[in-house]
């Protein structure tokens, strides 16, 4: 079992957690996040905080014990701050713009890619750099993942969609004899 998740989880303030019905729910000042629980995870919210136990001796409680310790960490961040990816857009000619709710990108194929941003995140574009924000880490995190994957840098010129603070690796290309 995890280490940290023996640990009761504080919760700020100005956040409220219930488990009711197998459903865990986080509330604060600026958003709402709910998770189901797995019926191998026992979640106590006392005036400690929250207490998460295997319901079973099993491999399975265990390993979930630390991994919903971790979702709950996450949700109580989150609904207090919001979780932030930023990506930066490389390359001659690569554009990004925001119409609605979608993102449209232009980044070296002969037809612009589209793609739609999920409900609970928004999105801001500043010349060739895309925040985006969220409550649900995993939500931001996922968006993120598949906005870089329209296009990954690639290691010769560094062209395409790469996280902020990622350092791509270089390769020196072809030598003229």
């Amino acid at each position: 079992m995890s280490r940290l998740a023996k640990k009761p989880i504080q919760v700020p303030a100005k956040v409220s957690i219930e488990h009711a019905g197998g459903v865990l729910t986080v509330k604060g000042p600026k958003e709402t996040l709910t998770r189901p629980v797995h019926s191998a995870v026992k979640v106590d919210v006392t005036s400690d905080g929250v207490v998460i136990t295997p319901s079973d001796n099993t491999r399975l409680a265990r390993a979930l014990v630390g991994t919903y310790a971790a979702h709950v960490r996450a949700m109580l961040a989150g609904v207090e701050t919001p979780w932030k990816k930023v990506l930066v857009l490389n390359g001659v000619g690569y554009r990004v713009e925001l119409r609605g709710n979608e993102l449209v990108l232009n980044v070296g194929f002969s037809h612009p890619v589209t793609l739609k941003v999920p409900e609970g995140l928004s999105v801001t574009i500043v010349k060739n750099v895309i925040t985006i924000e969220g409550a649900d880490k995993q939500k931001v995190g996922q968006f993120a993942a598949e906005v870089r994957d329209v296009k990954r840098p690639e290691p010769y010129l560094g062209k395409g969609i790469k996280y902020e603070d990622e350092v791509i690796r270089r390769k020196q290309g072809k030598k003229a004899v």
